[in-house]
């Protein structure tokens, strides 16, 4: 009885191995390298356990190590639109990002497009829209790929950067207090939750929850922040960016705050387009020249 209960044991700790091994196995490179910028799709891990994230990943020429680029994307409530997005690249500022020396990945969050799976980030209905569960579980999923990243034999163990858009940057904000390792500066374009509500130019759910949770997000803070905004931006105005802004400073973080010039018919997408990005660079190339041992812990 003894040796078949040990026996039992033995196989289910080899299933379990097993189970484990596959998990593992199935992250990582998912395909040769091509064009632009050695474009190469990848798995990395997501919050759910039942769900790898799809990514792409840029890199330079060489075996690295490279600083790491984070980018995080946009998002939205709406069901179809959310199931429907098209796998984010960003080439544009992907390619920025490579030519001074980072690897950078655009990882796609759990219940958008291809990835699939629960939608983690909801923040619920309008009137009392829940902005600080929204911009954490983003910040999570954002965390969970970095960290597996940083795990890369061409990722350098310090100096990433966190670049975010629109909800992207709401959750690169909200781990802006938190211990994670290895990251010198976050960028936020646009950031923010709850624009054009009802489909409405300036529009804004729940505007003053919005305000008091950059103010909470803003606490404690050990990562410097540039925030990024087009003067045409109709989903977070400058107006709102600037008070947004100027909460999350008051909650003690540091944020270097500027508005850009007009964007496109949309400044809200400037993060996405080859001439948005070239109007961010100065902000940009300031920004990824934080110190890489800036305020590690």
């Amino acid at each position: 009885m003894q040796l078949l209960k040990a026996l039992f044991a033995l196989l289910v700790f080899e299933v379990v191995c097993t189970q484990a091994g596959l998990a593992q196995n199935r992250f990582g490179a998912q395909g040769p390298e091509s064009e632009p910028d050695r474009m190469q799709q990848w798995l990395v891990p997501s919050p759910d356990p039942d769900v790898a994230a799809r990514a792409i990943l840029f890199r330079p020429p060489g075996d690295g190590p490279f600083r790491l680029a984070l980018i995080a994307h946009a998002s939205t409530q709406n069901v179809l639109r959310r199931a429907q997005m098209p796998q984010s690249e960003y080439r544009a500022l992907a390619a920025f990002l490579v030519t001074r020396g980072f690897a950078v990945l655009v990882p796609e969050r759990p219940g958008h497009g291809a990835t699939g799976g629960r939608y983690l980030e909801d923040q619920g209905d309008c009137d009392g829209a829940d902005y600080s569960h929204a911009g954490r579980a983003t910040a999570e999923a954002i965390v969970v790929a970095l960290n597996y990243m940083r795990g890369q034999s061409f990722v350098r163990q310090e100096g990433a950067v966190i670049l975010g858009h629109s909800a992207g940057a709401w959750g690169a904000l909200a781990l802006a207090g938190e211990k994670v390792k290895g990251v010198s500066a976050i960028i936020a374009f646009a950031a923010g939750r709850g624009g054009h509500a009802d489909d409405l130019p300036n529009q804004v759910c729940a505007r003053d929850r919005l305000v008091s949770t950059a103010a909470e997000f803003g606490k404690g803070t050990r990562v410097p922040v540039t925030w990024l905004v087009a003067a045409n931006d109709t989903y977070f105005s400058p107006e709102l960016s600037r008070q947004l802004a100027d909460a999350f400073r008051s909650g003690g973080g540091s944020v270097d705050f500027h508005v850009l010039a007009a964007s496109g018919s949309e400044g809200h997408w400037l993060a996405q387009t080859e001439a948005g990005v070239e109007i961010a660079g100065p902000e940009l190339d300031r920004a990824l020249k934080q110190p890489t041992a800036a305020k590690q812990r």
